[in-house]
């Protein structure tokens, strides 16, 4: 490939050329060991002479930044003292700051005064934590982060010939654009699964497919929402939705929740959106009442506003009849349906998808158009033969009987041996997450501190909450964990809480 070099006029080209290449050597761009063109070579890409080239390379060597090897070339020194990588950008190792500001004060021209940084804006500094939800610590026996699946149990081999065949496919067919909304025959099997599931009805052109449930969430703020606009969210509720809401510029107001899902009629007048989790709310876990879904709808179209109805475990239901989305009550256009893969194949898989009112459809494919412009078609392809060939519904059966199990021990702790001290939210009759309660006179950070010198992960429910007052409690994941390290951690939590 080229090496990157400008040269502008036809004056002090070597120095022009030297220059650029001693910074890109100095910051980092030129790793250590990295082989550059012949001098013969560069000549011809920069239109220069080769003595101009050979002079640079020589005043290189000479100071060390160079090294040239018999028979093989000129190769980047990969003895320099490097910055440490995060604050270059490259993997490569450390200059010392003091050697590049000794460079960089070599090098300045006089009396020109120092560029500034370009700064985001303040909302982005203000973020302290770039994920607000729990990560899994391999270094524990048993961690009960949220949100975590179990790939070991996911039929890879079948997954490898859908992408075979998916490969073939492609090689057959033109490089071009794709479609924004996705692969029509991934939109089929989509539409075809939320029929047969979750008596969402929809044709294949109404389905969206997404980089993932938050590209879906994103895309739908960009054309529903200007700045200043109200959002009402569930309290306590799913960080990453709030803070994208919060990104555009809305004013995110939120709203309690109690035993039968959100309380609408807390929802604030001017709201223009409103984002809920009614079949599992995210984190405590109660479904949210027919009454009060009738009630939402109601309230949205009397007011113009959107619900985002985040269904995004909805595929797990182990007691109990599941109750009918919203986007199924919904006659109005009112409700925009998302869903993921996330938790049925696993996170990597990056592919989510929602069914939005018919007045937006045209809006989202273009703010998608203007975004990424399209998902990737290899991994649509694969996975619509993978749903369309069954292969999906098998994998979901096996894993509810996987996660029914897991669920079922973890029960057995919390209502037998942690019943003195924690106390599950109920009802709680699917997902992949239970949440409970600490009734004991005991400080949520203590507990999870001590749990840790016990190697078990606990997660507060505190970072979930954005008004007071929040419940002191913890969240258990058990997707990522299995029936026997679950049964062995919780019975070292119970003889720890007895320690306290």
């Amino acid at each position: 490939m080229e090496l990157h070099v400008t040269v502008s006029g036809r004056r002090d080209l070597a120095g022009q050329i030297y220059r650029q290449l001693r910074d890109s050597i100095v910051d980092g761009r030129l790793a250590g060991g990295t082989r550059l063109p012949s001098t013969r070579d560069l000549a011809l890409q920069l239109g220069v002479s080769r003595k101009t080239t050979l002079d640079v390379f020589e005043r290189l060597l000479a100071e060390g930044y160079l090294n040239s090897r018999r028979g093989s070339g000129t190769f980047v020194a990969d003895t320099l003292e490097r910055l440490p990588a995060r604050e270059r950008g490259h993997p490569n190792g450390q200059i010392r700051a003091a050697t590049a500001a000794s460079i960089a004060a070599r090098t300045a021209a006089p009396g020109k005064r120092a560029p500034r940084a370009v700064q985001a804006t303040p909302w982005w500094h203000a973020q302290a934590r770039i994920d607000a939800l729990p990560r899994r610590d391999a270094r524990l026996a048993c961690d009960f982060a949220g949100g975590i699946t179990d790939k070991s149990r996911f039929p890879f081999d079948i997954w490898r010939r859908c992408i075979n065949d998916a490969l073939r496919v492609q090689a057959r067919g033109l490089g071009m654009y794709r479609e924004p909304a996705g692969e029509e025959k991934l939109r089929l099997a989509v539409s075809r699964y939320l029929a047969f599931n979750r008596a969402v009805q929809s044709n294949w052109q109404d389905v969206i497919v997404t980089q993932g449930a938050q590209q879906a969430l994103d895309l739908l703020a960009r054309v529903m929402l200007a700045p200043g606009d109200v959002v009402a969210v569930e309290d306590p509720g799913y960080p990453p939705a709030r803070d994208i809401f919060a990104a555009l510029g809305a004013k995110v107001v939120p709203v309690p929740v109690d035993g039968e899902g959100l309380v609408v009629e807390r929802l604030p007048r001017a709201a223009r959106l409103v984002y809920v989790t009614p079949s599992h709310q995210f984190p405590l876990g109660m479904p949210m009442s027919l009454e009060r879904r009738v009630a939402l709808l109601e309230w949205a179209q009397a007011r113009g506003a959107l619900v985002i109805e985040d269904d995004y475990d909805c595929e797990y239901r182990f007691e109990g009849r599941s109750l009918e989305p919203l986007k199924s009550l919904d006659n109005a256009g009112l409700v925009a349906y998302v869903g993921t893969f996330s938790k049925t194949m696993f996170p990597e898989l990056r592919v989510g998808y929602m069914v939005p009112p018919a007045a937006l459809a045209g809006p989202l494919a273009r703010a998608r158009q203007i975004g990424d412009a399209y998902g990737c078609v290899l991994t649509q392809t694969a996975l619509a033969d993978f749903m369309l060939d069954g292969h999906f519904a098998r994998h979901l059966r096996r894993m509810h009987q996987t996660y029914a199990q897991r669920r079922d021990v973890l029960l057995a702790h919390l209502r037998g041996p942690l019943a003195p001290w924690l106390e599950a939210v109920t009802p709680n009759t699917a997902g992949l997450h239970l949440a409970a309660r600490l009734v004991a006179p005991l400080d949520a950070a203590t507990v999870v501190q001590a749990a840790r010198g016990a190697s078990v992960g606990l997660h507060p429910l505190a970072p979930f909450h954005l008004e007071a007052p929040v419940q002191s409690g913890f969240l258990f994941g058990y997707g990522g964990v299995d029936a026997e390290r679950i049964d062995a951690a919780l019975t070292s939590l119970a003889a720890l809480l007895r320690s306290l």
